[in-house]
């Protein structure tokens, strides 16, 4: 493996605070990103990480190093960009990042279509409903639902995201069926929390205006398919994005919920660090995807 590469390991491994979680990201063995890591040390006589068995920190000159290497690795990047801007032929890795059920059905489904379209750039698509950051992370481009907050991120909407309050017919017949917002507050309400997750509300659409209602339930998860699974299984309430859950409303196997109080619209869109989206293949899946998804909405 050639230097630059070593210093590709290193600097992926301090962003993602794990040698194991680095060497994955790059598709090495653990060993095989410790050995790389043993290389620069060796190299420069310093140590540069930080090893114990549940920590991993940068000494004062790794500190140093890293802010050199990774400004080594964005200028590598943008060179190759420029290149491939004037070949017409996109060339390298897009790391990729959005939230489950978004992921699988619409984000996931694209980059086949993509790569056959330009053969010499590879994916890396991260998964997640929890929160990320897409700086640290070095993510060039982030698919969500919600509203961008982060200034410093370039943002594009896609479409606006409809969003449905259901149930199973079972659960309602049990439970009873919601006629106000406030009814909710007897409900089981399936809530998507995680880690550091703010106090959970759910904002619904009254003659009034917008309004917030704290909701709780007995479950909750950071996995939003399993909301729905949850609520397809007769468990409680469900707030999902419309397009996720239209089919098994259409064949009666969930209810709409208040329909007369919609959940506030989600914004679906992605968001970038602006240098990123100077990379043409960065640009051009941006470009690929706002076309593709926006007719779905």
């Amino acid at each position: 493996m050639s230097y630059l590469e070593s210093l590709r390991v290193f600097v992926r491994v301090v962003e993602l605070g794990s040698i194991t979680a680095g060497g994955r990201d790059l598709r090495l063995s653990p060993a095989v990103a410790s050995n790389r890591i043993k290389d620069l040390e060796n190299r420069f006589g310093v140590r540069l990480l930080n090893r114990t068995t549940r920590k991993l920190t940068t000494t004062e000159i790794g500190k140093a190093f890293y802010d050199h290497a990774r400004r080594v690795i964005e200028t590598l990047d943008e060179a190759e960009a420029l290149v491939s801007s004037f070949s017409g032929k996109p060339q390298g890795v897009i790391r990729l990042t959005a939230p489950l059920g978004l992921g699988r059905q619409l984000i996931a489904p694209l980059i086949p279509r993509f790569c056959a379209e330009n053969p010499g750039v590879e994916f890396r698509l991260r998964l997640s409903d929890r929160s990320v950051n897409i700086v640290e992370d070095a993510i060039d481009l982030a698919f969500f639902l919600g509203e961008p907050a982060d200034s410093a991120l370039k943002w594009r909407k896609i479409a606006d995201c409809p969003r449905v309050l259901v149930a199973a017919p079972a659960y309602l017949e049990e439970n009873g069926t919601p006629e106000t917002p406030d009814d909710l507050s007897t409900h089981n309400c399936l809530l998507l929390r995680y880690p550091r997750s703010p106090e959970y509300f759910w904002t619904l659409t009254t003659p009034d205006g917008p309004r917030k209602m704290m909701v709780s339930g007995r479950f909750d998860t950071d996995d939003g398919d399993v909301l729905t699974d949850w609520a397809l299984e007769g468990h409680g309430i469900a707030n999902r994005p419309e397009y996720e859950v239209a089919r098994a409303i259409s064949d009666g196997r969930l209810v709409r919920v208040l329909p007369d109080y919609p959940p506030l619209m989600s914004q679906f869109g992605c968001l970038a660090p602006h240098r990123r989206l100077q990379d043409p293949k960065v640009r051009m899946f941006a470009e690929f995807a706002v076309k593709e998804l926006k007719p779905q909405f």
